[in-house]
């Protein structure tokens, strides 16, 4: 894909008052546009304080009293593909202003906020003012956002009364509110007004217009650039209803409104329900766990998004709403067991996108995975590399895990034999472009001037440090990619076998004893009981207790003896806080519990953890971090895991420290609990030999029992039930049904 990069002189005078050649609108300068002149980042808020919806490629953030505001906040908008097509969004009326009076997330795509006004302004005590006035906002986002205002007058008589709504639209690419600097922007077009529809226009530094409109169903009496007003007679519990949407289309096309709320809510609803039927079921004894799980169903179907004819899910909101290879990959391993569905489109998703080239920008290299696919105006003019981008270390090992899982699973082999191709070619970039130097073991060192310095999933500047905060010269091998290397030469061997290709498998099965040696040689730190954290680009050992040691367990690379140490250190109180295993020891001076990935806890590194110990026996162990994983999902908003929180210790603390800009929902935090569970209850898929094994279940300390029902093993579905006697957890299989009669479930109690 060829990139073009735009120069400051590409900058279109707004001054000139030119007519844009395929809308004939006038060029206007951003303040003119939108009211303000920069993005107005002071009035930042929490990601975790705004109220997120979410369907397929848009998505909404508003402060939960619904609006956008003040105009340009950075943390808010309604967005599509990357940019904020709706940058001001506030609802006022007569008499005093709004108090919130609830604020109802009641599905992943729509919500339900209450207002009231005081009678003060309508001939009530000024003394005893009393709630006279309610506002029911009901907000919607399928491809576009649809709001029902429902006012109501509580007063014994009739009111004048109205109500506007403030719009703006500053065609930010979300970038930008991240932080980015631009030299230039593109061209802002002077909106256009209509009896119905409020219309914005950008012509972004790529030459792509953009357009986004705000459609009234009910004609306001008033309507300007800015927003439009209606006034009306409320009569007494007479409720009076306004609709309206917003929508964003690429050129030429024109916007209508739609169909109203509840045929769109019915759409809606109909696809959620789809999804939870094709899920398996988790429920137990505790309500508030099982709510957990079930507002994780529903956030994975919301962050589903459909990009070039493939769906796919998406990392999280409000960063990162795009497929990632990373976190795509992870979260399709930890809800194998819930819905395989996601694994096949992930694997279909990113082998359609593999690498085939040699491109220093985006670093894109024949055979890799890539890491991140961004669809706004930096991208396309070429001012960011993410088209996509492949700065990952991890991501086409961790593909090639993905594919023998998922075969596990599923038994399809039609799908083994569809990806090989593909799968062969990530075994070649393993050898050939990830192991740098050629010593064995697989670095990164970034070629992009505009790419990540730390292609790790700690991909943040400072996530890979000496114990005293110096950062490590490149190239770097980190611990947990050498596991998934060689995690992924074992399992590609057995696909391989099965292709009855035996030389391949003979040859992969002793590349991955040799690199099992060499990390156990030159990774080991016997002082500190873990594997170094990295080898930096002089091979000397970065001696930092983190959590990535424990992505080793999960790839079954150490032997028993030295798993057992790492397992005691991860839960040991510098690294387990209470509320999980952060991811670096608090006995560090580079710890810091508020740092994003320096002292921080993340719900998916506790589960691949968890996975792991449970695969070397050591499910009793990890109890605690499910334990208080389901605690954080307790008292968490929603129910709702988060992308990670901060690793301030318990100390009898209620709730977790949040992090503030912690996206959420966020796809491998929502699949966090059911890989924990699927370890713990020592649940191991062989659908090719058409058995389920369950070895040695141990149900979390909060549970007395626990059902899974529609569990796809191969072409079958298996309900199992757990329960607790006395120190024992015993299984019981309610039902097998297969189109293939020979599924069975194996049960090993220890």
């Amino acid at each position: 894909m060829k990139t073009t990069h735009a120069t400051s002189d590409q900058r279109v005078d707004s001054e000139l008052g030119q007519a844009d050649a395929v809308t004939g609108q006038e060029s206007c300068s951003m303040e003119e546009a939108v009211g303000y002149a920069k993005l107005p980042c002071e009035h930042e808020m929490p990601v975790a304080d705004a109220i997120a919806l979410k369907h397929d490629r848009v998505f909404l953030l508003i402060d939960r009293s619904g609006n956008i505001a003040p105009a340009g906040r950075c943390s808010l908008g309604l967005f599509e593909d990357d940019t904020r097509i709706l940058s001001h969004y506030e609802l006022r009326g007569a008499g005093s202003p709004p108090v919130r009076l609830s604020a109802q997330l009641v599905q992943p795509f729509t919500a339900r906020i209450d207002l009231a006004v005081n009678d003060h302004a309508f001939g009530g005590d000024s003394w005893d003012p009393k709630h006279a006035i309610h506002l029911e906002r009901e907000l919607i986002v399928d491809d576009a956002l649809l709001e029902r205002l429902t006012l109501t007058n509580f007063l014994v008589r009739p009111i004048d009364y109205w109500v506007e709504l403030s719009v703006g639209c500053d065609f930010a690419d979300i970038f930008e509110l991240r932080g980015w600097k631009r030299d230039a922007r593109g061209q802002f077009l002077r909106p256009v007004v209509e009896d119905r529809t409020i219309r914005f226009a950008y012509r972004g530094r790529d030459g792509a217009l953009i357009e986004s409109a705000v459609c009234f169903r009910e004609r306001p009496h008033t309507i300007g650039p800015r927003g439009a007003r209606w006034s009306f007679r409320l009569e007494p519990g007479v409720p009076v209803e306004l609709e309206w949407d917003v929508q964003c289309r690429r050129r030429h096309s024109s916007v209508t409104v739609g169909a109203n709320f509840d045929q769109r809510h019915e759409r809606l609803t109909g696809i959620y329900d789809a999804w939870r039927d094709d899920c398996s079921c988790w429920s137990s004894d505790v309500e508030v766990f099982d709510a957990a799980l079930s507002r994780a169903v529903d956030d994975l179907c919301s962050l589903y998004v459909t990009a070039g004819g493939d769906r796919a899910i998406s990392a999280g909101i409000p960063w990162y709403s795009t497929v990632f290879g990373r976190d795509s990959i992870i979260t399709s391993i930890e809800t194998l067991p819930l819905n395989p569905t996601i694994a096949v489109d992930t694997l279909r998703y990113l082998a359609r996108r593999q690498g085939t080239r040699e491109n220093s920008y985006t670093e894109e290299q024949p055979g890799r995975i890539m890491h991140e696919l961004r669809r706004g105006e930096l991208a396309r003019s070429g001012e960011i590399p993410h088209v996509p981008y492949y700065g990952t270390i991890d991501a086409t090992p961790l593909w090639l895990v993905l594919l023998h899982e998922t075969w596990r699973w599923t038994g399809d082999l039609e799908l083994v034999h569809e990806l090989l191709p593909n799968a062969r070619r990530a075994l070649e970039w393993i050898d050939r472009y990830g192991d740098i130097d050629g010593d064995g073991l697989v670095e990164y060192a970034s070629t992009s001037a505009r790419g990540l310095v730390n292609q790790g999933w700690k991909d943040s500047g400072d996530g890979v440090p000496f114990p005293d905060g110096r950062l490590p010269q490149p190239p770097v091998a980190l611990i947990e990619v050498q596991g998934y290397v060689y995690d992924a030469k074992i399992r590609a061997a057995e696909l391989f076998d099965r292709a009855g290709d035996a030389d391949t498998a003979i040859r992969l099965r002793i590349e991955a004893e040799r690199l099992r040696t060499q990390v156990s040689d030159r990774f080991w730190l016997e002082d500190l009981g873990t594997f170094a954290l990295a080898l930096d680009g002089q091979k000397r050992p970065l001696p930092t207790v983190a959590s990535n040691a424990g992505h080793l367990l999960w790839s079954r690379l150490p032997d028993s003896a030295h798993a057992s140490r790492v397992g005691r250190t991860l839960l040991a109180p510098d690294m387990s806080c209470g509320w999980g295993i952060r991811t670096l020891s608090s006995r560090h001076p580079v710890f810091n519990p508020m740092s994003y990935h320096n002292g921080s806890v993340w719900p998916h590194d506790n589960a691949l953890i968890i996975m792991g110990l449970s695969l070397y026996g050591l499910a009793a162990d990890a109890l605690p971090v499910v334990g208080a994983t389901q605690d954080a999902a307790a008292v968490a908003d929603l129910n709702r895991l988060p992308e990670l929180y901060c690793g301030v210790s318990r100390d009898g603390a209620a709730a977790p420290v949040s992090y503030p800009v912690s996206c959420s929902p966020q796809a491998w935090a929502s699949g966090a609990l059911f890989l924990m569970l699927q370890g713990v209850l020592g649940i191991l898929p062989d659908a090719p030999r058409h058995l389920l094994h369950v070895r040695n279940p141990v149900l979390p300390t909060h549970l007395q029992e626990l059902t899974i029902t529609n569990l796809a093993v191969g072409r079958g579905r298996v309900a199992l039930h757990f329960a607790r006697h006395a120190t024992r957890t015993l299984v019981n299989v309610l039902s097998i049904e297969s189109e293939d009669a020979a599924l069975q479930v194996r049960i090993e109690l220890g």
